[in-house]
């Protein structure tokens, strides 16, 4: 057994305190995901983990790639008829979690999630290349196949199908909305001291913002 014990590093690069963040958490979103964007060590700002509850009652977490966000929440897209799909389904809410190492951040995001209108998952899936939306199609995702082959197969038969022609998006893939009630931000800090900041939706639709320890 390897111990790995006296693997740790120093936190250092930054702080959150509460005369630092914005009103709205969208807003500190923007920010935070903006200096992520900017930064050279970062590869993929908006790469975010997704876990959702499946009917054995275990969580499940996957990575993802954000899309686009909004004032309303967090869009993302896959197949509906996958595990994340059919989770979602179940109980329409997920945690989404960014993790920034370089700049010793990360973001969770409780969210309830719905399907975003049909026109909008077309725009975003003939925006894409031809290659991924032929993978969206071929791929039935999460189900067991037999081979690679069968995916390889497949894709020279649709790549001969769809030459030269408008690829229809699959009625199973499309994106979601999540649309958060409770956004923490994380900020590394020295001696295990980080600063936690979290924002709480409330009925009035108004954040409550609180300090939790670390």
């Amino acid at each position: 057994m390897e111990n790995l014990s006296d693997k740790r590093k120093v936190y250092e690069k930054s702080q959150l305190l509460e005369n630092q963040i914005k009103e709205n958490p969208i807003e500190q979103f923007r920010l935070w995901f903006g200096e992520a964007e900017e930064n050279s060590h970062v590869s993929e700002a908006n790469a975010m983990a997704i876990s959702t509850i499946e009917q054995d009652g275990c969580p499940r977490t996957r990575m993802v790639l954000l899309k686009s966000y909004t004032w309303e929440g967090f869009i993302f897209y896959t197949n509906y008829e996958s595990k994340k799909g059919k989770a979602i389904e179940d109980t329409h809410k997920a945690c989404l979690h960014f993790f920034w190492p370089d700049l010793e951040r990360q973001i969770i995001i409780k969210a309830d999630l719905e399907q975003i209108a049909p026109n909008l998952s077309d725009g975003y899936f003939h925006s894409r290349p031809t290659g991924s939306q032929l993978g969206a199609v071929v791929s039935p995702q999460s189900q067991v196949i037999p081979n690679r082959e069968f995916l390889e197969n497949n894709l020279k038969n649709l790549e001969i199908k769809w030459e030269g022609k408008e690829i229809p998006r699959p009625e199973n893939w499309g994106g979601y909305l999540a649309k958060p009630y409770e956004i923490e931000f994380w900020q590394g800090r020295p001696n295990r001291l980080h600063d936690r900041i979290i924002y709480e939706l409330q009925e009035d639709f108004d954040w409550k913002i609180s300090r939790l320890a670390p």
